[in-house]
């Protein structure tokens, strides 16, 4: 921490305002690059950003900057803070730890990762809100001792998780489980589907030809009358 310079722009912005410094030492001393830094002192860049002296913030003295001003070749050095700033403790892997007050809310938050979410496995759930699986099973199934009166709820709201956390283990699980696409789900070639209604077509005229004819029905009065007969009335 001790070569991060804070709020660089605004460092640099307060030196070329205040100091003679070079362009090069505020540059080096702000990791900027030097044309950054010029386009600072014609007003080009950083426009509307407000200086942020140094020394006030810890990060030059007067006479370092003073020692800089008088030999260009001068690279200034950083204050070393006295204050150790912890490291961010990062979380362990397994169920998230739930405060006593909201524990209550896990049931409503899991029936609605549920009913949302169906994809997710119960370990993703598991880490979301920091429950069992033998909880999940139970609100899955209806079993559970007050299924009767749980609602979905979104576990953000909640405040059982940030969102941030959901939407990883939505789309884990989106990956792990990608979405199958339908058969002939794209259109056939205009040759395949020409072929195909030629060959139906000729099938259709081979099973008209191979099919007899109908005879048209006897007209017994018509015969009679060729015959010179006739019915004979009772």
């Amino acid at each position: 921490m001790a070569d991060t310079v804070l709020m660089p722009k605004a460092t640099a912005v307060w030196l070329v305002e205040n100091t003679t410094l070079t362009f090069d030492q505020i540059a080096e001393f702000c990791r900027l690059h030097p044309l950054e830094v010029k386009g600072i002192a014609d007003g080009e860049v950083a426009q509307g950003i407000k200086g942020l002296d140094p020394v006030t913030s810890n990060q030059l003295t007067r006479t370092e900057i003073e020692t800089g001003e008088k030999d260009a070749n001068h690279k200034l050095k950083r204050l070393v803070s006295s204050v150790v700033v912890p490291e961010p403790k990062t979380r362990k892997k397994g169920p998230r730890y739930t405060p006593v007050s909201k524990r209550q809310d896990r049931p409503n938050a899991i029936l609605w990762l549920v009913r949302n979410h169906p994809e997710l496995k119960d370990a993703q759930i598991m880490r979301l809100v920091g429950t069992t699986k033998s909880t999940i099973e139970s609100v899955r199934s209806r079993t559970h001792w007050n299924a009767a009166t749980l609602q979905p709820l979104d576990p953000v709201t909640l405040g059982l998780t940030s969102q941030l956390d959901p939407d990883r283990e939505v789309s884990r699980a989106a990956k792990e489980k990608p979405v199958k696409q339908e058969s002939h789900s794209t259109l056939l070639p205009a040759s395949e589907t020409t072929a195909r209604a030629e060959a139906a077509a000729a099938a259709q005229r081979e099973e008209d030809t191979a099919r007899p004819k109908k005879e048209a029905p006897v007209d017994i009065e018509s015969v009679f009358a060729k015959l010179g007969g006739s019915k004979k009335s009772e």
